[in-house]
């Protein structure tokens, strides 16, 4: 297996600095579009070459992918480049994977209604032309999405007989601090993808068909495990809702995520103001004018999250509720059934183990231990495929092995 990781960012180092562990492939290439971003990355492991690449050009990743030999695409860059990189990939005639999928577009006439462009559908619309050449596409597989729909699979091969609801739900007790013990406003993930995520119209799994509701509704209360708490966790546009229904049976999927309160204001001052969009408007430069879009302006601003490691502190937690009638071990219904699954990273541990902060290495572990599924042919497809698509327990197991195990919380019915 030869690997190209597109983006050498917060997850694309973490990835680097978990997969050096490994021994299932043979090299990997790590690019960026800046080339000191890449060669420190490719620092991480004598396997790994550096490289430089625009990833808004498919023709830049098919020739990086032809000059290198690549086997594997590795997308790790935000969801506005997957498209060039999904296309690239498939040029080139290797495999590809990514941690978000294809970006919507809301409904013209009623957004918080009905869904227009949905997450994924321009990946989705060219499923047969990936099968018909033999190739995959594993989508949505970073943590959320990725973990939590193997969670669904697992669960409905193992846990219930039927599913009412598939509820991502996550949350932390995330700090950062400025050097004087303050805490500070500083995004653990990218800031232009929690833009995007959390300002379109959240997407809910209903009835046999998706509809949308508004940024941000359905409030609700949930208490995650080991030692995080109660966190308000609101509805969020995200890929599991997308993905979930394909290949698991059920009659409501939902995203909610524990945004808190400042989060929560701060996206919708931004939104007020036109500082979510991006489109580019033209500003007056220290020479003259240029265009820049808001949003990359927001993002720029805030401390890069691949830095903030050191400063934070506090647990992140990522896990399905899932609910429903439960089954015995032949498959023999047991009454009505109510289970988290849920992955918990402390991020004194990440940092201590890995040196990168715990958001951006959940996020990257679970790429890695699915190519090593695909590397020994425990996991096999051709098309365009979620998570869900595969066995769970290899991957579980997998996971584990890696020394990050996964729990489950049995909650009232």
């Amino acid at each position: 297996m030869r690997i190209l990781l597109v983006g050498a960012g917060g997850v694309g180092g973490a990835f680097t600095a978990i997969a050096a562990r490994r021994d299932f492939f043979e090299t990997i290439v790590v690019a960026d579009y800046d080339l000191a971003r890449a060669e420190k990355g490719a620092a991480a492991d004598s396997r790994y070459l550096a490289a430089q690449v625009d990833a808004s050009s498919a023709d830049a990743v098919t020739a990086l992918c032809r000059e290198h030999g690549i086997t594997h695409v590795m997308n790790a860059v935000d969801p506005v480049f997957n498209m060039p990189i999904f296309n690239g990939a498939f040029a080139a005639g290797a495999d590809y994977l990514d941690m978000a999928m294809s970006l919507s577009k809301p409904h013209p006439e009623a957004p918080y209604e009905k869904t227009g462009v949905k997450l994924g559908d321009d990946q989705f619309a060219v499923a047969g032309e990936w099968e018909q050449a033999g190739r995959l596409a594993l989508v949505g597989i970073g943590v959320e999405p990725g973990l939590s729909d193997v969670f669904a699979r697992y669960a409905a091969d193992h846990l219930f007989s039927e599913i009412d609801e598939l509820g991502t739900r996550d949350g932390a007790n995330l700090v950062v601090t400025d050097d004087d013990g303050n805490e500070i406003f500083a995004p653990s993930f990218s800031m232009w993808t929690t833009i995007e995520e959390c300002l379109n119209p959240p997407v809910v799994w209903e009835d046999g068909a998706w509809h949308t509701t508004a940024p941000f509704s359905e409030p609700e209360v949930f208490d995650f495990p080991e030692g995080i708490g109660p966190v308000e966790c609101v509805n969020v546009e995200h890929e599991e809702v997308l993905l979930m229904p394909r290949w698991v049976e059920c009659r409501r999927a939902t995203f909610k995520y524990g945004l808190g309160d400042e989060m929560i204001n701060i996206l919708k001052v931004l939104h007020t103001l036109g500082l979510d969009s991006t489109e580019k408007v033209r500003v007056k430069a220290s020479e003259g004018f240029c265009e820049v879009a808001p949003r990359d302006v927001v993002a720029a601003v805030l401390p890069d999250p691949a830095t903030v490691g050191p400063r934070m502190k506090g647990r992140t937690c990522a896990g399905l509720w899932v609910t429903g009638t439960g089954k015995d071990a032949d498959g023999t219904p047991t009454g009505p059934r109510s289970t988290y699954l849920y992955h918990v990273v402390d991020n004194e541990w990440t940092m201590r183990e890995y040196g990168h902060q715990c958001v951006v290495w959940q996020t990257a572990i679970n790429p890695v231990v699915a190519l090593e599924l695909l590397a020994n042919g425990t996991w096999s497809g051709a098309g365009v495929l979620g998570p869900e698509a595969f066995d769970a327990v290899p991957f579980l197991e997998l996971l584990t092995e890696y020394g990050s195990p996964w729990g489950t919380k049995e909650l009232a019915p």
